[in-house]
């Protein structure tokens, strides 16, 4: 385990395995320890690493908002910890939206970019229904509770409840403190990376839950069609934590992807 300084934040990072690099960023309000179901297969052949993003886990938690931009910058400071110049960079969620960022402001330092249930932000995104954003904005919810109001949101409803249990047996440890959660959430809503994405020139591979209903599918179809020669995965049976809901399927997806690059 390992901590960087980075514009007033302390940030927690740490790295896996041997090979080329892979950046793991994730979600809203996740630690890095929620790369559980992918990161293992990762290590075997792929260096990886991973950031806590400020707000959560073991990073701190100054004064927000933390606009994507600015998380995009802890990314880049953790390669520089690492001795990395470049990385396969793989962002799920809100780590999607960082990961966007990233390869659109350290071009040159992507090898390639997996963007996993994420959104191009701005008017044009896909939206969630309204009950899905009122819950995720809820702050008169416990943590756990919230967190169970989300599961039919977030879950496909084939998924076991056991799947599910030891994805909140690992959240339960880590959530994040409400300013640390609204400051992530705030980034989110005032990003959009809609009008530049034909800019990304990194090969990439956006992967999907059909039946997401939190970042709606439709956001990984306008992603893949305007970022140019990007490759377009869309998991049936899956939702918005795809990595749970078809782990297989989604760890083949992103490994054939990556042995692709090659």
């Amino acid at each position: 385990m390992a901590f960087l300084e980075n514009q007033g934040a302390k940030i927690y990072w740490d790295d896996q395995g041997k090979g080329e690099p892979v950046l793991l960023i994730m979600g809203l309000g996740y630690p890095s320890y929620l790369w559980h179901r992918t990161r293992p297969t990762l290590n075997e052949r792929y260096r990886t690493i991973a950031i806590d993003n400020r707000g959560s886990g073991q990073s701190d938690v100054p004064a927000g908002p933390y606009s994507i931009g600015l998380m995009a910058s802890d990314a880049a400071a953790t390669l520089d910890a690492a001795g990395v110049e470049s990385a396969h960079v793989f962002g799920l969620s809100m780590g999607g939206m960082i990961a966007q960022e990233f390869a659109l402001q350290y071009p040159a330092r992507v090898r390639s970019l997996i963007l996993g249930c994420t959104a191009p932000g701005g008017p044009n995104a896909v939206r969630a229904e309204k009950q899905v954003t009122e819950i995720l904005m809820a702050r008169n919810m416990s943590p756990e509770d919230a967190a169970k109001a989300m599961r039919p949101f977030i879950y496909d409803s084939a998924t076991p409840l056991e799947r599910i249990e030891e994805d909140m047996a690992i959240r339960r440890k880590w959530f994040p403190k409400p300013e640390g959660y609204m400051g992530q959430v705030q980034g989110i809503f005032a990003w959009e990376s809609y009008s530049r994405l034909e800019r990304i020139v990194a090969n990439t591979l956006v992967i999907h839950g059909q039946t997401d209903q939190l970042v709606p599918a439709g956001n990984g179809e306008l992603i893949a069609a305007k970022i140019p020669g990007a490759k377009l995965v869309m998991l049936p049976q899956a939702s918005h934590i795809f990595t749970t809901d078809q782990p297989e399927a989604s760890r083949r997806a992103v490994m054939d992807f990556l042995t692709a690059q090659a």
